[in-house]
């Protein structure tokens, strides 16, 4: 199975590309499509369409995962982050039915690192142990490393529980899961 791990942004979305083979998980790849910041936000949505469509066309991933809208301060900053998720999940749909999951910041830090207000550097020191040391662009791109391991470790726990109203995700993260042998 590959993942693509989308953290999504109306200026900058960080991708990661992992590969799941029995137990282990391999890093393929990284990187961060980077927007017209100078452009109005409206002319930015098509940008934003083409560079994921081409992205996505052209890592061919198994499945994708994006992370979830998280809380804002600024109605306005929400409103663009939902709007931008909505074109990157168009850019998606039709080819990956089915195949498009969604984690929650909390679970996506509570799956690397054990609870789900870790900063961004704790997740990105679980990450070089576990998947090798990485220089990452930006947080994004290593954010979306985190939500394509988050996928591989969650996946078939959130297939089994979708019937229950309540889902424990607890003893999940991956120094519980250290039983995979990641590399």
């Amino acid at each position: 199975m590959i993942v693509l791990g989308i953290d999504p942004g109306s200026i900058v979305t960080g991708w990661a590309l992992l590969k799941k083979e029995g137990k282990k998980v391999h890093y393929i790849s990284s990187g961060v499509l980077r927007f017209n910041k100078d452009a109005q936000f409206l002319n930015r949505l098509t940008e934003i369409k083409i560079k994921t469509h081409e992205l996505i066309d052209e890592l061919s991933p198994s499945e994708i995962a994006l992370e979830s809208l998280i809380f804002v301060k600024s109605p306005t900053a929400l409103i663009k982050l939902a709007q931008t998720r909505g074109i990157i999940l168009s850019s998606m749909v039709e080819k990956y039915e089915g195949k498009i999951f969604e984690y929650s910041p909390n679970l996506v830090k509570s799956s690397a690192v054990g609870h789900g207000h870790a900063d961004k550097e704790s997740v990105q020191k679980v990450l070089d142990m576990l998947l090798g040391k990485r220089d990452y662009a930006t947080h994004d791109e290593s954010d979306a490393v985190a939500v394509a391991l988050c996928h591989i470790l969650n996946k078939g726990r959130v297939e089994k529980t979708k019937s229950r109203s309540k889902k424990s995700h607890h003893g999940n993260s991956l120094a519980s899961s250290l039983a995979h042998k990641i590399g």
